[in-house]
């Protein structure tokens, strides 16, 4: 059997007290002490996992701005470090950027949910306010037809002639 002898690279088991490539529990710095300007709460963040997976969305102005900033990225490795920070795919910008290039991300803005509302055609208001109009002179007249119906019969009870003035 042959042994092969293993050196130690870099940070080692003589600085750390641990051989190289051993696995550490969650929270556990080596030498036993965070880093500085960290505490050992803040090592790694709690992760909540929900029961199902809900799609991100995104606005079109965030759309609109992460397309300009990738535009901004002149030097290498400048748009992964965007990707990186804002937690986004290649593809997705190649989408956007497409979306951009046709027009789509300029149209889009907040919308409001539900049916759209239709400004009401002048026309139409004028037509409804003359409906009103003849409704209330139609009422009028029937009411003015029947109070003369009414002189009418009482002046054949009381026997004296109904002269009508026309």
């Amino acid at each position: 059997m042959k042994v092969v002898e293993r050196k130690p690279r870099g940070k080692g088991v003589e600085e750390s007290g641990e051989p190289e490539g051993a696995r550490r529990a969650t929270g556990v710095f080596p030498g036993g002490a965070p880093p500085a300007g960290m505490t050992a709460g803040e090592a790694r963040p709690e992760v909540e996992v929900v029961a199902k997976a809900e799609r991100r969305r995104f606005t079109a102005e965030y759309k609109r701005r992460i397309v300009r900033e990738a535009d901004r990225c002149t030097r290498p490795g400048e748009i992964g470090a965007l990707l990186r920070r804002e937690g986004l795919y290649s593809s997705l910008l190649t989408t956007w950027r497409a979306a951009r290039d046709r027009g789509e991300l300029e149209g889009l803005s907040a919308k409001k949910r539900g049916p759209k509302v239709v400004a009401p055609d002048p026309r139409d208001k004028k037509i409804a306010a003359l409906e009103r109009e003849v409704g209330r002179q139609s009422k009028r007249a029937e009411r003015a037809e029947a109070l003369v119906d009414v002189q009418k019969k009482l002046a054949a009870l009381l026997g004296t002639p109904f002269e009508s003035a026309q």
